[in-house]
């Protein structure tokens, strides 16, 4: 008996802008939530978030901690450096992380977690100031998952699977090689093309998936649709996405996992 692998071609189906939204007092690019975009595109993602946030002796001093449960928190830090606190400590007492670009976070929040404790302070306190630039993307967990216990994961940026493939870099932060696993299967990978023109990727046909633009522009799919920074490009059926037409420094998020075909129930912080 052979397995018969889906390849035919993704299509575009939504391209929507991401916008503009307040959080812990700066502005942050929000993508998913889309305005027209239905979760059962999108099942298991539930947020993604880009923004550039200050390392300041004032940032440092702000009480930036709140709560979260019911899913996977991964931050990804593009540029610059970051350190923060969360409750996954014994106990739930603190521990605290130090983040470089290139570094991802993740947090599995399970029946209850605090973050975003003291963001930047380690910096401050070692004299070093500026900005740094992430993607904060939440994933949703199985309803009889969400009452684990919570655990955090930093992956350094060489214990990131990376990989050239023709014209792209590829960083996989989940799927083959990378030690991270998300409550479901999952594919999220940086793609970069600093010289433009191509890449194709395997996505599974069972995954929902999306493309987040970080930089450039590029056309996605079969219909070749057009997606630029700080959009998103949901994918449709098929089990093979072909970017081609990419401008130099063209850079974008490729997130994919299989659905649960589960209503999230929001809470503010809280995904039961």
């Amino acid at each position: 008996m052979t397995t018969k692998i889906e390849t035919a071609e993704r299509e575009v189906v939504v391209v929507e802008a991401a916008h503009m939204r307040p959080m812990m007092g700066i502005q942050v690019l929000e993508s998913l939530p889309g305005k027209e975009i239905p979760y059962s595109l999108v099942d298991p993602f539930i947020l993604v978030h880009e923004a550039v946030m200050p390392i300041t002796p004032e940032w440092a001093k702000r009480d930036t901690e709140h709560p979260h449960r019911g899913f996977d928190n991964l931050w990804y830090v593009l540029a610059g450096e970051a350190s923060t606190g969360h409750s996954t400590g014994p106990g739930g007492t603190m521990e605290r992380a130090r983040l470089k670009a290139g570094s991802l976070l993740k947090i599995r929040t399970g029946r209850g977690v605090r973050h975003a404790e003291g963001i930047g302070q380690d910096e401050v306190r070692d004299g070093k100031t500026g900005e740094f630039r992430s993607v904060l993307f939440w994933v949703n967990l199985a309803r009889q998952d969400k009452d684990v216990a919570p655990t955090a994961q930093v992956l350094e940026p060489q214990d990131i699977p990376q990989h050239q493939d023709g014209d792209a870099t590829i960083r996989v932060l989940v799927g083959d090689g990378s030690p991270v696993e998300l409550g479901t299967a999952g594919l999220i990978l940086d793609v970069d093309l600093p010289t433009g023109g191509t890449f194709s990727s395997l996505v599974p046909g069972d995954f929902n998936g999306f493309v987040y633009m970080l930089e450039g522009e590029a056309s996605f799919g079969a219909g070749l649709r057009t997606a630029s920074r700080s959009q998103i490009a949901v994918l449709g059926h098929g089990g093979r996405l072909t970017v081609e037409a990419a401008v130099p420094g063209t850079r974008f998020l490729l997130m994919a996992g299989k659905p649960y075909g589960e209503a999230p129930i929001y809470n503010g912080p809280y995904v039961d």
